[in-house]
């Protein structure tokens, strides 16, 4: 199999109104092409490999033989979850909307999605629309903020939709960069509320982070306030709010974005009682889907050519203890000092076993397959997962974890969840983290979803 060069370019994310019809054709003005500067720029921040240029996508064997990382298609993932039985089954998100959340979005993500849909045989969903009630600002594939949250929302959009091809997609977009501390995070509240006013959807998808410690100031704590009195009406409202819960395994940036605190920390919104956090593993499966078995995702920096990562997970110093974790064990419980621990759950992020995405909006030059990684591919994935139980069910699910950790607590977590038992989160920056348990850990929660067995047991608790 043929491909074109391989390049590396990286992300700067804060993760890790006008009304726009996402699949009018030509609604998005084509940008000028991005410049070989600002791919090497962008190589040194985190690594993100174009694979192919042009359909078919890129084989999953090619690319483990080729670059020893996976490139596993939406149809391989689905297996080694057990999506696929449920989507044959005819639970594939039908009826259902899915909110997502990002800033500046993507001028060729209608175009890109289709793209994405026809290398991998996916229908096209059966609404995508692209909301921006705060307005827009001009795309620049040079800007390396935008280029970063370009990326993000393709993967968002793309694989939430793989994992629930039948559900309506909405994207809302916010003209301002959220990165870290307060900046952005009124921004995104605003398009969250303006969700649940104006769309239908009962699923919000975030893959986005501050460090909690960034929001400990006055402006801060109004953010906190205001945060959760959105998401307990959420709650209430039957609305299921996820959210990646990190790339920096136990530590986080600071204020500025580069440095990391020396000792743990979680991050917001993931670290919210009324939010459901998704972590990282690395997913070892064979090239048709075959799960095989699973570890608390850590990338060692000789690996990943210096960039440190791992799963998110630890303590939040924000918030006490909700009362779903209350029965965790008393080991647990020492850990926890009567504070909220996360995440909840978790999915595949490791940097080597990697999924694709298609995009092009860096220029004819640089449109292609590119692998991505990093637990900003959990939550919108979990989210598509919902939607197809939402539809068995015949209801929104709403708010997961009280019945998360009643299915973990019962005893039957392994029958659910694939239960993570090894590895740890801990060394980005020569922080210390968590090691992964039996049961609920600080590192993987209760494990990534036998989805097959999941959704009908959260559909049957309702």
């Amino acid at each position: 199999m043929k491909t074109s060069v391989a390049v590396c370019l990286t992300l700067m994310l804060g993760f890790a109104g006008s009304i726009m019809n996402a699949q009018s054709p030509g609604s998005a003005q084509p940008p000028r092409n991005a410049t070989p500067e600002v791919v090497s720029h962008l190589t040194k921040v985190h690594g993100v490999q174009l694979l192919q240029t042009f359909n078919p996508p890129p084989i999953d064997a090619w690319c483990r033989d080729n670059f020893g990382i996976t490139c596993y298609s939406p149809q391989e993932i689905r297996n080694a979850y057990g999506v696929t039985s449920i989507l044959d089954a005819g639970y594939t998100g039908a009826g259902q909307t899915i909110i997502i959340i990002d800033s500046f979005g993507s001028p060729t993500i209608a175009e890109d999605l289709k793209t994405f849909d026809a290398g991998y045989g996916l229908p096209d969903p059966p609404s995508f629309t692209v909301l921006a009630p705060l307005g827009t600002v001009p795309f620049s594939p040079n800007n390396a903020v935008q280029v970063g949250w370009a990326f993000e929302a393709t993967l968002d959009v793309e694989w939430a939709h793989a994992m629930a091809p039948d559900a309506n997609i909405v994207l809302l977009t916010s003209p301002v960069a959220e990165t870290q501390g307060v900046q952005g995070m009124p921004e995104f509240l605003y398009l969250e509320q303006y969700a649940l006013d104006h769309t239908p959807g009962k699923i919000i998808s975030q893959s986005w982070s501050a460090t909690e410690n960034t929001l400990f100031t006055p402006a801060g704590q109004k953010v906190f306030a205001d945060f959760e009195a959105f998401y307990q009406s959420a709650a209430q409202q039957n609305v299921t709010v996820l959210a990646a819960a990190g790339d920096q395994g136990s530590t986080g940036p600071e204020l500025n974005g580069t440095t990391y605190y020396p000792f743990p920390v979680v991050g917001f919104p993931a670290s919210s009682p009324f939010v459901t956090a998704v972590g990282g593993t690395s997913l070892f499966a064979t090239e048709s889907g075959n799960y095989q078995f699973e570890i608390t995702w850590n990338d060692e920096p000789l690996v990943t050519g210096g960039r440190e990562s791992a799963g998110g997970g630890g303590v939040s110093q924000q918030f006490s203890e909700p009362h779903y974790q209350l029965a965790l064990p008393a080991s647990v419980q020492q850990i926890l000092q009567n504070h909220r621990g996360l995440p909840d759950v978790a999915y595949n992020a490791d940097f080597e076993t990697l999924i694709t995405i298609y995009l092009s909006f860096l220029g004819p030059q640089f449109a292609g397959y590119y692998t991505v990684g990093g637990t900003s591919e959990g939550s919108p994935q979990w989210a598509g997962i919902i939607a197809d139980a939402n539809q068995l069910a015949g209801h929104p699910l709403g708010f997961l974890n009280p019945q998360l950790y009643a299915i973990g607590a019962s005893g039957m977590q392994s029958q659910f969840f694939h239960d993570i038992t090894f590895g740890s989160n801990a060394g980005v920056a020569g922080v210390p983290g968590y090691s992964a348990t039996v049961g609920w850990d600080f590192t993987t929660g209760w494990g990534t979803p036998k989805v097959d067995k999941l959704v009908w047991e959260l559909a049957k608790q309702q």
